[in-house]
């Protein structure tokens, strides 16, 4: 502070000087680049609004569909809603949502989404680039490589940025070991991600990439993968082996409205959102939102939550303010970061992400009518959801026995690989492995993607693809034809 106010002091003496010996100060002068480097040196997060030498660029995905995973969507709406009050541009923000939320017969809202208990409408006026079955791993990734002809469907928008743009990249859904989930098959890989990524580096298409990422096990999408040097900051909302976690869920305080019978938000999403509204973004750096955040996602106290990491050029996030990524709204102009009430009210519970499907049915039955088609409706799919568990569990873990033996099976599909390694060393071997599994015992869907870890653990023990074809059409004699099973989709790889 010392050095900003004798710069300050400096620039001042100058400035006085020119006018007490009558000289005028003109337009150029105050221009010159000289003292605007000056400046930014002195404040180097007090960026004006066109001061960041390029375009801000934004995509927006929700990875999932239906009611019961409200969340994703409403966490998505909410993120353009703080991108737009930044200042952001329709045409620089590229949203990717199924759109199945709003005016399902579920909402108790028809036409409204929230992302809080008490938040306003986030869904009002969100662009509606790629929807519904145009939510594909293929366009999502053109979208950020910049690739139009690889776009189909949809608004045909993509990253069309320069050198000296700034590009947010934002995602939340379902995640497993190595992969994220789609409403649309297949899935998104972590190669094929990390790859999209390096190629637009190579391309010069951008000064930096921030990259949030809200799924569980997300940091195995980067571990070992993203390598510095690209100018890319990615966080993660849980580390390469835990879950991460939905809020403002059924049961918790503050709980949503009483009609609503799903979560709101998912808890380390609504962290950086709550933490960007509450404050002014040209002064709070990458770095620390981050603290804030992982703080809050953490809730070591309460029994649940994830470790929030950082990958990449960490850097970054001691350098940039958010300003250069997500702009700021002018009314929070005269709010700073001040760590000790910085965090919103936090929840005194959270629901884990793959049982928030569970809490939707079972609250769904709780309130309804005794005798009713909904209460009849609710209990099968809560019961058909469990029955898609314990078949994809139990093929696994028979899958295991009959490759490794009854000891060895669980400590060879459990392993985890040291921080810094990635999941498995062939990612073609894990989508042959992952289609083998699924043409014997059917999709994995959003809840198998837990067992990644333990697909990619057969690829690394060697395991051929005869050997697990066989291993999997004794362990499944049939493909469950529940909902679950996704049969109609096709393959998750």
């Amino acid at each position: 502070m010392i050095h900003n106010a004798a710069a300050v002091s400096l620039l001042l003496i100058s400035v006085l000087s020119f006018v007490a010996h009558g000289r005028p100060i003109s337009d150029d002068f105050i221009r010159l680049p000289s003292d605007r480097s000056f400046i930014d040196r002195a404040f180097p997060h007090s960026y004006g609004d066109d001061d960041i030498g390029g375009t801000r660029w934004a995509v927006l995905i929700a990875g999932s569909s239906g009611y019961w995973n409200y969340r994703h969507q409403a966490d998505v709406c909410h993120a353009y809603q703080i991108l737009k009050k930044g200042g952001l541009k329709d045409e620089n923000i590229i949203v990717f949502m199924y759109d199945d939320i709003a005016y399902n017969e579920e909402n108790p809202r028809p036409g409204i989404v929230i992302n809080h208990p008490l938040g306003d409408d986030v869904y009002k006026g969100v662009p509606k680039d790629y929807t519904g079955e145009n939510v594909t791993v293929k366009n999502f990734l053109a979208a950020i490589t910049g690739n139009k002809t690889a776009i189909t469907g949809g608004s045909g928008k993509v990253v069309d940025s320069g050198p000296d743009d700034h590009i947010f990249i934002y995602y939340t859904d379902h995640g497993g070991p190595g992969v994220l989930g789609m409403p649309t098959y297949p899935y998104i890989y972590a190669d094929d991600l990390v790859e999209a990524l390096k190629q637009k580096h190579a391309s010069g298409t951008y000064k930096s990439l921030v990259f949030y990422l809200e799924a569980c096990e997300s940091g195995s999408i980067f571990e070992g993968l993203l390598p510095e040097g690209l100018n890319i900051y990615a966080t993660t909302a849980s580390n390469a082996e835990e879950s991460s976690w939905g809020t403002y869920c059924p049961g918790e305080e503050p709980s949503p409205p009483p009609e609503y019978e799903t979560c709101l938000g998912d808890l380390y999403s609504v962290a950086w959102m709550e933490d960007s509204e509450d404050h002014n973004l040209r002064t709070e750096t990458l770095q620390q939102q981050y603290e804030l955040v992982k703080r809050r996602t953490a809730n070591e106290n309460s029994g649940y939550g994830s470790h929030v990491m950082q990958f990449g050029d960490i850097g970054l996030s001691k350098d940039d303010s958010l300003f250069l990524y997500m702009g700021t709204n002018p009314a929070n102009d005269n709010y700073s970061v001040i760590a000790e009430n910085s965090l919103r009210q936090i929840s005194s519970r959270a629901v884990n992400q793959r049982d928030a499907d569970l809490l939707h049915f079972w609250d769904k039955f709780r309130k309804a009518p005794e005798g009713s088609s909904r209460k009849h409706e609710a209990q099968k799919q809560f019961f058909e959801a469990m029955s898609h568990r314990m078949h994809i569990d139990n093929s696994m873990k028979l899958i295991g026995k009959l490759l490794f033996g009854i000891e060895k099976a669980p400590e060879v599909l459990q392993t985890v690989r040291p921080a810094g390694h990635p999941l498995v060393d062939d990612w073609d071997c894990l989508r042959m492995m992952v289609r083998t599994f699924e043409a014997h015992c059917g999709s994995l869907s959003q809840y198998g993607m837990k067992h990644m870890r333990s697909v990619a653990n057969i690829c690394n023990a060697g395991i051929t693809e005869q050997q697990m074809a066989e291993a999997s059409a004794q362990a499944c004699d049939r493909v469950p034809s529940n909902p679950w099973s996704s049969l109609n989709k096709g393959f998750s790889a």
